[in-house]
């Protein structure tokens, strides 16, 4: 298969999720299908961990866990809570904002000499990012505490653990099979919301399940999750990273064609404008960003 056309699939499907969840969570209880999604996915995945047959020491195996709470219990809860509170096509601009907190990250932590360029590029998405964050106060201001800004900071939330899942996985990836690291932290990503979704259960019965959950549950698990994954990890076997990144443009593309018709979302001015910034800050500056040198963070840590 073409390594292009696998992760141009990839990001239609999860272009596709924001408002395809929105409209599955009108039915079905966020943890619950948090929970079906991810522990079923990670049920598909077993038999590749069978195929890449490998030994992961004991702390490896504890830095997967840490991928699976961050990119799995921190990012989707956060995701499904914030999706319930702001409109879906909000979602793939903040979470595009990854980038930014790992070039400042990379200041922060590894103590890196930021470039007035990427510095720059950087500065531009961010005030992007602020302007779709604080839409809804700009738009009307007694949203401000409890209307859709409340999500939206949820939707910032969930990226700062797709962040961190990002910064952990660096070196795990260069020694584990993606495939392997995929099926333990899916499982145990899943399994974190068990509790919660088992608390769902006092005011929701599988009974209610109506057709908006069981597509939730069917995109979720087949295609957001085992299909979007597998065409994931074979696109970027094939291609360089810098390529790789330019298939995300098409996420909010998709968001707002899906989401006008499915939940009758349509963008403001605020999200066009913060849009445009975003990805004209992240477009100048990401010449540079993706070679930040993540395997000093643990040397540093180790004097």
């Amino acid at each position: 298969m073409n390594p292009i056309l696998a992760l141009i699939i990839t990001n239609l499907i999860w272009g596709a999720a924001s408002p395809i969840f929105k409209f599955a969570l009108q039915n079905i209880p966020p943890f619950t299908l948090a929970f079906i999604r991810f522990f079923s996915a990670g049920l598909i995945f077993i038999p590749f961990v069978f195929i890449y047959r490998q030994k992961v020491s004991w702390l490896d195996q504890i830095k997967i866990l840490w991928i699976g709470f961050f990119g799995v219990t921190i990012n989707i809860a956060f995701f499904f809570m914030g999706l319930k509170q702001t409109e879906s096509i909000n979602v793939p601009i903040i979470a595009s904002s990854g980038p930014v907190f790992i070039y400042l990250f990379s200041i922060l932590l590894l103590r890196e000499k930021p470039k007035l360029k990427v510095l720059g590029g950087m500065m531009i998405a961010l005030i992007g990012v602020l302007t779709i964050i604080l839409s809804p106060f700009l738009l009307d201001g007694k949203k401000f505490i409890f209307g859709e800004i409340k999500g939206n900071l949820f939707i910032l939330i969930a990226t700062f653990g797709t962040v961190m899942q990002t910064i952990i996985s660096k070196d795990i990836l260069k020694k584990i099979n993606p495939y392997v690291v995929t099926t333990i932290s899916f499982l145990f990503g899943g399994l974190t919301f068990l509790p919660l979704a088992i608390k769902e259960f006092n005011t929701w019965s599988f009974s209610q399940l109506n057709y908006q959950g069981w597509i939730g549950i069917v995109f979720g698990v087949v295609f957001s999750s085992a299909l979007a994954y597998f065409f994931y990890y074979y696109g970027i076997s094939k291609l360089a990273a810098q390529e790789v990144g330019l298939f995300t443009y098409i996420d909010p593309v998709i968001a707002v064609l899906i989401a006008a018709p499915l939940l009758g979302e349509f963008p403001s001015w605020y999200y066009l404008i913060g849009t445009f910034l975003v990805f004209g800050g992240i477009y100048l500056a990401e010449g540079r960003i993706h070679w930040h040198p993540w395997h000093r963070l643990r040397r540093s840590r180790n004097n």
